[in-house]
């Protein structure tokens, strides 16, 4: 449903071979992790012209496609050319006892780092994670239990909100670095993306912006705390094709009542609702208009790419 996966699939010839950035427009995965996959664990093993360029075929995008199936179960990476080469009724039955092992190592790792505010370590194993697996699966199996790890112990222990500030930064510059670099690649439809008022933590709006860039959309990032009464005027200087609001605390009084039905009138565009509110109040959404995307970012994106879909 996104808006470079349907251009990509427009210029798909049967038979035909493809260059590496039209596979990662095709399967949403980067042609970092496509090369990693290649040289350490010998899952694809694409063609190459005269002049080493990687080319692929149909087959090998629906391989593709089938890796990241498992990997949304939380299968690792490791795990995966084993059972690709079973037959698929044992694939079913097989046992996954190993799945979430990868990602509690992963996140000791990380939290081990955040107690000695060692910046290289986090950075290097948050790195390692990004090679290997989609930016959406290491959001919902790495970055979301450590954010929600570190946010439910501050209280205990004696350097708890130093942690949880070290990481918050962290993860805020992290996420930045990352998102503008993709942003200004990027020519699918342009997204406002704001917290709801009463919001103060954005890091959850910024795990999505990066899922959203990673599928070739724009965003332009308002954060914390906004007043809807603002996004119009941002709309007037830069016109945009849809609005994300997205919060997880309880919503301000009358938000949901007067103040989002008020922009919906005033916007000619979809506004979507994402988050734990979103999750909490899904029919006071529906009610003033807006559309509701829940707490899941990969099912969010899905949702939101339907509805956008020949925008822009």
């Amino acid at each position: 449903a996104m808006p470079q996966t349907q251009q990509a699939e427009k210029s798909i010839v049967p038979g035909s071979m493809l260059p590496i950035r039209t596979v990662a427009d095709l399967t949403g995965i980067n042609p970092v992790t496509l090369r990693a996959w290649e040289r350490r664990y010998n899952l694809i093993t694409p063609q190459r012209t005269p002049k080493g360029h990687r080319l692929y075929t149909e087959n090998d995008v629906e391989l593709i496609k089938q890796v990241l199936d498992f990997l949304d179960q939380g299968i690792s990476i490791s795990q995966v050319k084993p059972l690709l080469e079973q037959a698929p009724s044992q694939q079913q039955a097989a046992p996954f006892a190993e799945a979430g092992e990868v990602w509690k190592r992963y996140q000791q790792t990380m939290l081990s780092a955040v107690e000695k505010f060692d910046e290289n370590v986090l950075d290097s194993t948050y790195n390692d994670a990004l090679s290997l697996y989609p930016v959406d699966v290491v959001n919902q199996r790495l970055v979301a239990p450590l954010l929600r790890i570190i946010g439910e112990r501050w209280k205990e222990r004696e350097v708890g909100i130093a942690e949880e500030h070290f990481f918050s930064v962290y993860l805020r510059n992290k996420l930045g670095a990352r998102i503008h670099h993709l942003n200004q690649r990027s020519r699918g439809p342009l997204l406002i993306l704001a917290c709801l008022p009463g919001e103060y933590h954005e890091i959850g709006l910024l795990l999505f912006a990066l899922a959203t860039v990673n599928f070739g959309y724009r965003v332009l990032i308002l954060g914390s705390n906004t007043p809807l009464d603002q996004i119009p005027h941002v709309l007037k200087k830069r016109p945009c094709d849809g609005i994300v609001l997205s919060g997880s605390a309880r919503p301000s009084r009358g938000l949901f009542e007067s103040e989002l039905p008020v922009l919906v009138k005033q916007c000619p565009i979809p506004i979507f609702i994402g988050g734990r509110t979103a999750a909490k109040h899904q029919q006071k959404i529906a009610d003033a208009g807006a559309i509701c995307l829940g707490e899941s970012i990969s099912s969010g994106l899905k949702s939101m790419g339907q509805r956008l879909k020949g925008g822009s």
